[in-house]
């Protein structure tokens, strides 16, 4: 694809202007992104070689998405994706490295909305981060985090912060790869399964207990197998797990 066309945003005409226009380009440049990262993961994949150059995965205005070599000229007309997403491909677990491109990939969406909202005013700002905040992120959805986003919204509580339970259910990254549209259907924990293993009894993690991550050493353990409860969590602000505990600095010489 030609590099001024790639950079114009795929055929999408002049930039979006009102509040409605950047929305409706924040929305296909998503879903494009989301395609990449999930029905079209093989590809994806494959494509994002570590032995080629600096690669950034693009997503445009007619839903199409590309992994491409970044913009030659400087400044760009628009701001530009992650620089280099193929060199940690191998270096990480498959599924950490996707949830690593999905954040990149927010950042960037954002950072292109809002480079055509620069005229708007205050109000239409905001109205503007209202629209693109009620979808979810393309991490949440990559990593599975749709499903605790939406309980959390119903239960008019945010569990974020020092309750260790919330935290390792939204942090597990999760790839939902099935031909279903990008929009649709992730609230599924189907094929969900994670790797993590209590450092004590070296069980594998389960949402229905209750965890807790050591601010130390950031293993995760059962609560019952260190004796914490999920009330007395939520006085912990820094929760140091008894391996932790009982380590002993080295002195100064």
């Amino acid at each position: 694809m030609d590099a001024s066309y790639r950079r114009a945003g795929a055929g999408s005409g002049s930039a979006p202007r009102s509040v409605e226009d950047i929305y409706k380009d924040y929305r296909a440049r998503r879903s494009a992104v989301l395609r990449a990262l999930t029905h079209d993961v093989e590809e994806f994949y494959a494509l994002c070689d570590p032995e080629k150059e600096n690669l950034c995965l693009y997503g445009y205005a007619n839903e199409a998405w590309e992994v491409a070599l970044p913009a030659e000229e400087v400044p760009t007309e628009l701001p530009e994706p992650a620089l280099g997403i193929n060199f940690a491909r191998d270096g990480m677990n498959r599924r950490d490295w996707l949830a690593l491109v999905a954040v990149h990939s927010d950042s960037w969406l954002i950072s292109v909305a809002f480079y055509y909202a620069a005229r708007l005013n205050r109000s239409d700002r905001k109205r503007l981060f209202g629209m693109m905040n009620d979808l979810p992120t393309v991490f949440e959805v990559v990593s599975g985090g749709v499903k605790q986003s939406k309980e959390r919204d119903r239960s008019g509580t945010d569990n974020s912060g020092r309750n260790k339970l919330s935290a390792k259910q939204t942090s597990e990254p999760r790839l939902e790869n099935n031909a279903r549209e990008p929009d649709e259907g992730y609230d599924e924990d189907d094929g969900y399964h994670s790797e993590t293993l209590c450092g004590t009894c070296g069980g594998i993690y389960s949402a229905d207990e209750f965890w807790i991550g050591c601010d130390v050493c950031e293993k995760w353990y059962h609560g019952k197998c260190v004796k914490i409860t999920p009330a007395k969590a939520e006085s912990i602000k820094q929760y140091k797990c008894p391996s932790c505990c009982n380590s002993k600095r080295p002195r100064p010489l």
